[in-house]
């Protein structure tokens, strides 16, 4: 538009105006229609899906996910997530869909199945968290009560309160069979039974010393599902 403006001929010059004038005649009319020429697409429908294992039952209503196992049943609720749950090929696959969400937003279709699946695993393999006591020289000593619901940990750091931490609903300590100073923590719900390892960890943090030189605690040595 410049470059015809500099030109002196009278049919540059009158090119230059009718090019200028539709232009502001665009913007006029559409004052916001340039931007979103290059905005970016929000996608219509995504969907993500999962099998449902073959002795397994599930149940979907509302966002109200109940799946029933040999090991007991489970529930979780999805009713805060902006997305459609149902069951497909006459209740052999779960199906997260979603409709008109950016990329980030796409993410909790997986997040969902993520979910259901740790559900699936629960019911019918139990999850388990091994633990181990280390200490250097006064010997942590654990004791486990009301029908492996509670667990008591004595003379951490030589200390003599006792620590005890209550497991959550459904999950059991025990203390292992084959090895010394360790504790088995088993559940269906992985939410609670790695909730319950925690408070066993943090119950037994090193205060006002040296953590890198004192390193007494109970830690998770491995966890996972437990294999038939």
């Amino acid at each position: 538009l410049k470059e015809l403006l500099r030109l002196k001929t009278a049919k540059a010059r009158s090119v230059a105006a009718g090019i200028a004038s539709a232009t502001l005649l665009t913007h006029n009319l559409f004052p916001l229609s340039l931007p979103f020429l290059f905005a970016k697409m929000r996608t219509l429908c995504q969907e993500e899906s999962i099998k449902v294992p073959k002795d397994v039952k599930i149940t979907i209503k509302s966002k109200m996910v109940e799946v029933t196992g040999k090991h007991g049943n489970l529930k979780r609720d999805f009713k805060h997530l902006p997305i459609e749950l149902y069951l497909a090929d006459n209740g052999k696959k779960v199906c997260a869909r979603m409709y008109f969400a950016k990329s980030k937003q796409l993410s909790m279709l997986r997040t969902v199945c993520s979910h259901i699946s740790n559900l699936f695993d629960g019911v019918t393999k139990k999850y388990e968290y091994r633990m181990r006591l280390v200490y250097a020289h006064f010997p942590i000593n654990a004791t486990i009560t009301n029908n492996g619901a509670t667990c008591e940990l004595r003379n951490f750091l030589g200390e003599k309160r006792v620590r005890v931490i209550n497991m959550l609903p459904g999950v059991k300590v025990e203390k292992s069979a084959q090895t010394k100073d360790e504790l088995v923590i088993s559940g269906t719900d992985i939410d609670l039974t790695s909730r319950s390892a925690a408070l066993i960890r943090q119950s037994c943090l090193v205060k006002n010393k040296d953590i890198r030189k004192f390193l007494d605690g109970v830690y998770v040595s491995s966890h996972g599902t437990i294999e038939d």
